[in-house]
């Protein structure tokens, strides 16, 4: 791009926060869409990373002025391409704006900046606000809150608390013509005119996120992973609806191909516990204010599957067992 944008930005953000050589940008470029099915990114981009909102503003109002395209980028973990540049464009990292902002727990709600992680926004809660969590994770930590909200992104824990739309309340955003307003709030019901929120699932076409109001949740104490194998994949789907109308609602539910997850434990020197015939599993994660429960709850999961042609089931007794589910399940996709 022409070196009078890459002053223009300097002069906005210094000359620390605007990257231009393909050494620098390179990793802006792509994110964690397919390889065979991505757009071709366009090298001929700047990437600028503000510090303030008000340089996102000047940015956008520069923008406009020149008529040159913004990118605005999260952690890169999006598998849609929307953060990949097609054309010159200026890619907005959105890496530095990492503060929590406010934590109510009397509502039980968080305000954070859009870059703030979903590894940071957990670790921080678990050290600070014991009692309440933040369960939607779309299964990559390195995930930003501004993307997750403008991505409305889901992960397997939304078969109990739904995708990113059922947790935000508010956001604070930058618009095109670098206006910044606030959106919503700390709310739990708020009838009045326009649902501005339809920035939700926009993937950073109507605006830049700033900050982001979140519902959480109260923690449970204990966490449980259990997997039932099955031999063909409609005895396992039949088997997930017929869990959730004897009013059990699990934390989450994936379909797991038995090659792909057997495939993915040797890939990451893990072992899948499924040894039986089955050639499709299902892993199921529960959420219980008790250990008794918990065991109650998956006993009673094993036993429905077991009436719908289940023909295995194993139940993680511990921590380091759950965790070996976990990251055979989220090394599916490399």
């Amino acid at each position: 791009m022409e070196k009078r944008y890459i002053d223009a930005l300097t002069e906005i953000c210094g000359a620390t926060s605007v990257l231009y050589e393909m050494s620098d940008i390179e990793r802006y470029l792509y994110d964690e869409t397919e390889e065979y099915v991505r757009p071709k990114a366009c090298e001929d981009c700047i990437v600028v990373r503000p510090g303030t909102y008000e340089e996102v503003s000047e940015i956008l109002k520069w923008a406009n002025k020149e008529l040159v395209p913004v990118i605005p980028r999260g952690g890169g973990t999006g598998a849609c391409g929307a953060a990949i540049p097609t054309e010159p464009s200026v890619i907005m990292s959105m890496e530095r704006f990492r503060k929590i902002v406010e934590v109510d727990e009397t509502n039980m709600m968080i305000t954070c900046q859009t870059g703030v992680t979903l590894a940071s926004l957990n670790e921080y809660l678990a050290k600070n606000v014991h009692a309440l969590y933040f369960p939607c994770h779309p299964g990559d930590e390195g995930a930003q809150v501004g993307g997750m909200c403008i991505e409305n992104a889901g992960g397997v824990r939304a078969v109990k608390h739904g995708i990113m739309r059922s947790y935000i309340k508010g956001m604070k955003v930058c618009l095109p013509n670098g206006d910044i307003v606030q959106l919503g709030g700390k709310l739990m019901k708020n009838n009045m005119g326009y649902d501005l929120l339809l920035l939700i699932g926009s993937e950073g076409t109507l605006a830049v996120v700033l900050e982001a109001t979140l519902k959480l949740y109260p923690r449970l104490e204990y966490t449980g992973a259990l997997v039932c194998s099955f031999n063909t994949t409609e005895d396992a789907v039949k088997s997930v609806g017929e869990v959730q109308k004897a009013g059990i609602i699990p934390l989450a539910v994936e379909y797991m191909d038995r090659a792909i997850s057997v495939g993915t434990a040797e890939h990451i020197e893990r072992t899948w516990p499924m040894k039986d015939e089955g050639k499709v599993d299902l892993l199921y994660l529960v959420e219980e204010a008790t250990e008794d429960a918990l065991y109650e709850t998956a006993g009673t999961i094993a036993e429905i599957c077991e009436n719908n042609g289940a023909v295995g089931s194993v139940i993680a007794e511990d921590s380091k067992q759950q965790r070996n589910l976990l990251d055979i399940r989220s090394a599916i996709y490399e």
